[in-house]
């Protein structure tokens, strides 16, 4: 099969998350040199939209496959079809769900550069995942990436293959930049003499947002907590905020597609997470020049500027409180020349181009 169409970027769905993001902002900074693509599994291009407004920049690049709810025999016969209409030059999976069903198709169809990227690895815990991963890798044979060294090391102590190459995430040094801090307070209704933490997260118990709400309970100093994002833990975090006595130095946000206004807004970010990958959040927050306050977990370590960031075990609500007070003061050194160092977008999208391109 010629092999001349756009690299696809393979997701489950499209809907707000740092693996979503990272394949969007890949297609996007892959086109400026090669066409690509995004292909959700799940879904439609109304719905999507809908859902998350920014997709109308790139929706001429979204395709949608239609995959019916739960196992869908028929998908993959579809998709070889899709492939084979569409002759991509690359399909590069991300997660275990469009690995089965896109990196099979895309092998069946005789696609001959195939990319799988783990994005955390948290998951290969469960017998049965590792079961689904190991058959999944079986059938596509894809090129194994890993976005943080600790991701390739637990992929190939859970599957017993070979280390994954390892590519790091990248965010748009372009985009996050430092901006006016009063502008930005005044466009989110934040108010403009406080010391202000940010949280961007979605507000899911994986993503300790419950922590980072205690620990601001627990600070010596005075400081008010910015929360964007949305999720199934909304409720109980607006309670949890009441009974720790913080509800009126507690911003909930919502979802917001501004993020860069939203860091330059900022005195500190905090992600306490109980597990991760490599956060995109970490990487736009310091290339802001926000430093960061984060749970040592999963590709965490590998994301912070060492001079100006800190890190914290997981659930240690002392340590977070601690951290941020220390936090609040300026930093010894702007992150952002950490970010564009090791953490550029450019840099990421030219490592997978030439494995898309071979």
């Amino acid at each position: 099969m010629i092999q001349n169409g756009p690299i696809l970027h393979v997701v489950q769905h499209l809907r707000p998350g740092g693996l979503e993001v990272m394949a969007l902002e890949l297609a996007r900074a892959q086109s400026a040199r090669y066409p690509a693509k995004v292909l959700s599994l799940e879904g439609s291009l109304d719905e999507a939209v809908a859902a998350w407004p920014r997709l109308a920049s790139q929706r001429g690049d979204l395709l949608f496959a239609g995959k019916k709810p739960g196992l869908d025999t028929s998908l993959p016969w579809n998709l070889v079809r899709l492939f084979r209409t569409l002759r991509p030059a690359c399909v590069h999976t991300h997660h275990i769900g469009p690995l089965l069903y896109a990196g099979f198709a895309a092998r069946l169809a005789g696609v001959r550069h195939r990319i799988h990227t783990e994005h955390d690895a948290w998951h290969l815990k469960d017998p049965r995942r590792r079961k689904v991963a190991k058959l999944a890798i079986a059938l596509a044979r894809p090129v194994l990436v890993a976005d943080a060294p600790h991701v390739a090391e637990a992929v190939a102590e859970a599957l017993g293959c070979a280390l994954p190459r390892t590519i790091l995430n990248g965010v748009d040094v372009d985009r996050f930049v430092p901006g006016d801090r009063d502008a930005a307070r005044r466009a989110l209704g934040l108010p403009q003499d406080a010391r202000i933490i940010g949280v961007a997260a979605r507000l899911e118990t994986v993503k300790g947002v419950d922590i980072a709400i205690r620990a601001l309970a627990a600070m010596t100093r005075p400081a008010v907590l910015a929360i964007s994002g949305t999720g199934s833990q909304d409720a109980a975090l607006r309670q949890l905020a009441f009974t720790s006595g913080v509800a009126e130095r507690v911003i909930f946000l919502g979802h917001n597609d501004d993020m860069p206004r939203f860091y330059r807004a900022l005195d500190v970010l905090c992600l306490s997470s109980r597990a991760e990958g490599l956060p995109l959040s970490l990487l736009e927050a310091q290339a802001s020049g926000v430093p960061v306050v984060a749970a040592a977990v999963g590709g965490v370590p590998a994301a912070i500027c060492p001079l100006s960031g800190r890190l914290v075990p997981s659930e240690d609500i002392a340590g977070f409180a601690a951290a941020l007070d220390a936090a609040l003061d300026p930093p010894p050194a702007s992150p952002r020349d950490f970010v564009l160092r090791t953490g550029s977008l450019a840099s990421a999208s030219d490592a997978y181009l030439q494995l898309a391109l071979g």
